[in-house]
């Protein structure tokens, strides 16, 4: 019991990854960009590993640490098994069985823990954003997230490896974010800042002078770069840093500017990547963005005339109380690159290409599409084709867990759930841990994707006692109370991930997933082919189904051959019309919707040599979502794909 004690005092642990490449080390810029924050939140709550995948130590990377930062070396065979699983940066709390993976998560969880260490840091606290949601949305479903979180640092990252390379071109990543730059920003309560804008440009009009008549907003101090703007909204930006509100006038507006509509009002410029306020998105960017310039100042100094609001950005954060010294602490010498200085104009907004930009969010989203009439002519060309949905016989449709032996903290009525919904819960888990129970074997590892407060995944634990269960969910909150529902059963076979479902690389056997909603089912059943591992999984929500980066839709050669996008997006759109209020006829067409979208994604699987049936949850009515897919692969191993795949992500 004391030696329990003893390890719950403990610090976290943080582990970053090195890489090793012809026998030096240098940081990744997720990496760098971690270690930016630790100094710039001066958070001192972790204990830090640098993970090396070769025999090597830290000392040559002094320079890139924070001052009084203590570190430890670590080999990534010696990482504990849950950060093992998953990508660096990865945070593993005092327990040893909850994990933080990937930037974005990791990154708040530093914020938050430098907040419970020191509650006044305003300037912390602020790096959340409005309603502290700054790239709280996974990558997997914002472009916003996906663009500061893996597709800047990747483009950086690309750059560095060739950056005398004559003909590279700039990143379509750092182009999206110049055009983000480039458009006027909307914040919270804008239009009492757009007002007082309005007020300084007449007070500076009538101020001055022909002789020293200049261009709206490029004032700037002595010996201070012209495009490095001290106006009001940069003084805003660094006053809601210091005192948290917005800087009055000391006059009150005269009733002509009262009286300005708000669509005649001055636009408010960019001074961060989100707006007016500093924030985690310009923390990540920073590092990224440093290295980037430096290498351009050193080999294409030309293209620095394209990034004229990148480089406008990169001047105000530099105007950030702390980030000069927290950029000094880890080795980075920003200064304003010398084109700064040099009168030639840079684009415009207009001028900035938007076919690449079209490009890049034409791979991920598709124009929302009018619907017009029912699904049956899309059901007829698929009969007529010869598709038509099939339901596979429940193999065991009276199964049921022992609910009144179980303890409470295993049942859905412990929470907050009503009755009727936590018995319809209950049938539910019924049916996929029945699945399991006759997939799995002693040893294997059953990792319930999309987890929530972990009503299948506890379940499962507590049934398999001989198997290793692991719960992966982006929500904290719904994590941590899943956390708090194992330690109370005294479970010790039960592993916790808070990641997007990407940032889990461990191998394993069985994958489940309870009502996981659009994309999410196809997510998890590419993660499961890709480990070779059997799935059970229930999907949800086929309305939210569309193109992704990842996915087209129809996704199966044979679809794609009978339906047009628009026709599969019908098939989806009713699929989700089998509400129990609803006539018995359209709910029967729901129905056939939902087992058609599934067959299209079953298909898929079994190019891949699995067998998957489609079928449905007993009794029918403890979901109007009761499809349930089951794939096996029969000559394959999870853990062999798996250690392969794990082998490929070390060598890479």
């Amino acid at each position: 019991m004391k030696h329990t004690e003893e390890k719950q005092q403990q610090p976290p642990s943080l582990f970053l990854k090195v890489c090793c490449q012809n026998e030096e080390s240098r940081l990744p810029l997720h990496t760098s960009i971690t270690l930016f924050l630790l100094s710039y939140c001066e958070c001192k709550s972790f204990k830090v590993f640098l993970v090396f995948n070769k025999p090597a130590s830290s000392q040559s990377l002094r320079s890139q640490l924070p001052e009084g930062l203590e570190v430890s070396d670590i080999q990534l065979e010696d990482l504990p098994r849950l950060v093992d699983s998953c990508r660096l940066p990865a945070v593993l709390d005092e327990t040893g069985m909850l994990c933080r993976a990937g930037l974005a998560v990791v990154l708040r969880h530093i914020i938050n823990k430098a907040l419970e260490a020191e509650p006044s840091r305003k300037d912390v606290l602020a790096l959340l954003g409005f309603k502290k949601t700054c790239l709280k949305a996974c990558a997997e479903v914002s472009k916003w997230t996906r663009l500061c979180e893996i597709g800047i640092p990747s483009a950086v990252e690309e750059h560095l490896k060739d950056p005398t390379n004559q003909y590279q071109q700039l990143p379509l990543s750092i182009l999206t974010l110049e055009w983000r730059l480039a458009e006027p920003v909307k914040v919270h309560n804008d239009d009492k800042i757009r007002r007082q804008k309005l007020q300084e440009q007449r007070r500076n009009k009538k101020n001055e002078s022909p002789e020293g008549k200049g261009k709206p907003g490029t004032e700037s101090k002595p010996g201070q770069s012209p495009q490095v703007s001290h106006g009001l909204e940069l003084r805003t930006a660094l006053a809601k840093l210091s005192v948290d509100s917005v800087p009055t006038l000391t006059t009150r507006e005269n009733s002509e500017i009262r009286k300005v509509k708000t669509t005649d009002l001055p636009p408010l410029k960019h001074v961060f990547a989100e707006g007016l306020y500093f924030t985690l998105t310009d923390v990540v960017l920073l590092p990224c963005i440093y290295q980037y310039l430096c290498s351009l100042q050193a080999h294409a100094a030309s293209s620095l005339h394209q990034l004229t609001y990148l480089l406008r950005w990169y001047g105000c954060v530099q105007e950030v109380p702390g980030v000069l010294r927290a950029s000094k602490e880890c080795g980075m010498a920003l200064s304003i690159p010398h084109v700064l200085t040099s009168s030639l104009p840079g684009p415009s907004a207009e001028d900035i290409s938007t076919s690449l930009l079209e490009q890049e969010e034409g791979q991920e989203m598709t124009e929302q599409l009018h619907f017009v009439g029912g699904p049956r002519p899309t059901l007829t060309k698929l009969q007529e084709n010869g598709i038509e949905a099939v339901f596979a016989p429940h193999p065991c449709p009276a199964w049921t867990l022992p609910w009144d032996s179980l303890p409470e903290a295993i049942n859905p009525t412990e929470g907050k759930m009503s009755n009727i919904r936590a018995v319809r819960k209950r049938q539910q888990l019924n049916n996929l841990v029945a699945m399991v129970t006759e997939l799995a074997k002693p040893g294997y590892t059953v990792v319930d994707f999309c987890s929530g407060t972990g009503h299948l995944g506890i379940v499962l634990a507590h049934t398999l006692p001989d198997c290793q269960v692991i719960l992966i969910e982006n929500k904290e909150e719904s994590l941590v109370r899943a956390q708090s529902r194992g330690a109370e059963l005294g479970l010790k076979n039960i592993g916790f991930i808070q990641a997007n479902l990407d940032y889990y690389t461990g191998s394993f056997h069985i994958g489940v997933a309870l009502h996981a909603c659009g994309v999410a089912t196809d997510m998890v059943m590419e993660h499961c082919i890709q480990a070779g591992a059997a799935f059970v999984i229930s999907p949800c929500c086929y309305g939210f189904i569309q193109n992704a980066i990842k996915f087209t839709f129809p996704k199966s050669k044979r679809f794609q051959e009978t339906l047009t996008y628009k026709e599969h997006m019908i098939l989806c759109r009713f699929a989700d019309q089998t509400a129990v209020q609803l006539p018995p006829g359209r709910r029967l067409i729901g129905k056939q919707c939902m087992g058609l979208v599934d067959l299209d994604r079953s298909w898929v699987a079994e190019t891949h040599g699995y067998s998957v049936q489609v079928m449905t949850m007993e009794p029918e009515s403890c979901s109007p979502k009761n499809n349930m897919l089951v794939g096996r692969l029969p000559h394959k191993s999870g853990l062999e794909v798996g250690a392969r795949q794990q082998e490929a992500l070390v060598h890479n």
